[in-house]
């Protein structure tokens, strides 16, 4: 029989929809088999939590190959069940099935899992020349379609010279009653400020580029230094990477936060027609175009251009590309990489032409 404290393992997020998926998971029914939370993975292991007290584990080497056949991994947040041998370790035995999971997609199509099972999901940029609408537009799409609440907040407040102006540009560019908010990292407004979506029981989590604050803006909500943070580079302003693995930390409100690297690219981990839906005014305009597969760039009878801002619609493009460049096999990649140097050898030997030479 399954063991399990749910009010312990409520205050590390644990929900009744979760609960539900338990007899489907055939481990639960082994004799001494309990329910954790991993809190942090490892090259060699694991951290878990039962809700009481923190244990090292390891997955089992079948499960490890299930998931690598199913293109994915153990990962911060997950729920699973554990069992403790003879000799007094800890081993994950099983996945319960998550209710939501944020990915990316790596260069060579690779799929990089990057949290499980999260309520809301904080966007963070800073107020810096970091400043990226474009970026942030597409970390909103890449949430929404996981079913992840978002909230921007934009950290730096204190740096900037009038951060409502900003706050505006993105209110009319994004999405409407997506919740936004200006903070300064360091200071303990910060923590009322994101008071309504850091309650018991909520799980919450970290994205952004590296520099934006994330690892400040922890270790103000923790109210005790957990993370180390670092300055940004003189000259570009871009960030480095202090927090090097993800890691679930317990907030004094009671929600769970999931700090995460830095982000400088993210490809998603979606088809084309996911991420139509998260620019919800293109598709909504498409509908209107005079034909079905129109494309939104030179085809006649477009609704979508000139009805929405250029810079939008070319990271549209930008989005849907990565997402046609992340389904590709290794084999088509490598056909593709083929064709466009024989494309670019053609081009050159045509331009030498032309110059006689």
């Amino acid at each position: 029989m399954l063991e399990y404290d749910f009010v312990a393992l409520n205050t590390l997020g644990l929900q009744s929809a979760l609960l539900a998926a338990l007899p489907e998971v055939p481990a639960a029914d082994h004799p001494g088999a309990w329910l954790a939370r991993i809190t942090e993975v490892q090259r060699e292991g694991l951290f878990l939590h039962d809700g009481h007290i923190e244990h090292a584990a390891r997955p089992l080497p079948g499960l490890v190959h299930a998931l690598v056949a199913q293109a994915t991994a153990l990962v911060v947040g997950d729920w699973v069940i554990a069992e403790r041998n003879a000799l007094g370790e800890t081993w994950v035995t099983a996945l319960v099935p998550r209710l939501n999971h944020l990915a990316r997609r790596a260069n060579d199509g690779r799929r990089q899992p990057l949290a499980s099972n999260i309520d809301t999901a904080l966007l963070v940029m800073g107020l810096d020349h970091d400043f990226n609408p474009r970026r942030l537009e597409r970390y909103l799409a890449f949430t929404r379609i996981a079913g992840i609440a978002p909230v921007i907040v934009l950290t730096k407040a204190d740096l900037a010279d009038d951060p409502e102006a900003r706050l505006a540009e993105l209110a009319a560019r994004l999405p409407a009653h997506t919740p936004m908010l200006a903070v300064n990292a360091l200071a303990d407004g910060a923590r009322d400020a994101l008071a309504p979506w850091l309650g018991a029981g909520q799980t919450v989590v970290l994205l952004g580029a590296s520099g934006t604050g994330k690892s400040t803006l922890t270790n103000t909500l923790l109210a005790t230094p957990a993370q180390q943070t670092g300055a940004v580079r003189h000259g570009d302003n871009r960030g480095r990477h202090t927090t090097v693995a993800r890691h679930l930390f317990r907030l004094p409100e009671g929600a769970c936060l999931i700090d995460t690297p830095g982000l400088r690219t993210w490809r998603p981990d979606a088809d084309e027609a996911e991420l139509s839906a998260g620019f919800d005014d293109i598709q909504a305009l498409a509908a209107h175009c005079r034909y079905r597969d129109c494309q939104h760039r030179e085809e006649p009878g477009c609704a979508v251009r000139g009805a929405v801002p250029d810079d939008r619609l070319r990271n549209y493009h930008k989005v849907m590309h990565d997402a046609r460049q992340g389904r590709l096999t290794m084999l088509e990649r490598k056909a593709q990489t083929a064709k466009w140097k024989v494309i670019s050898k053609a081009a050159v030997a045509h331009a030498k032409a032309k110059r006689g030479g």
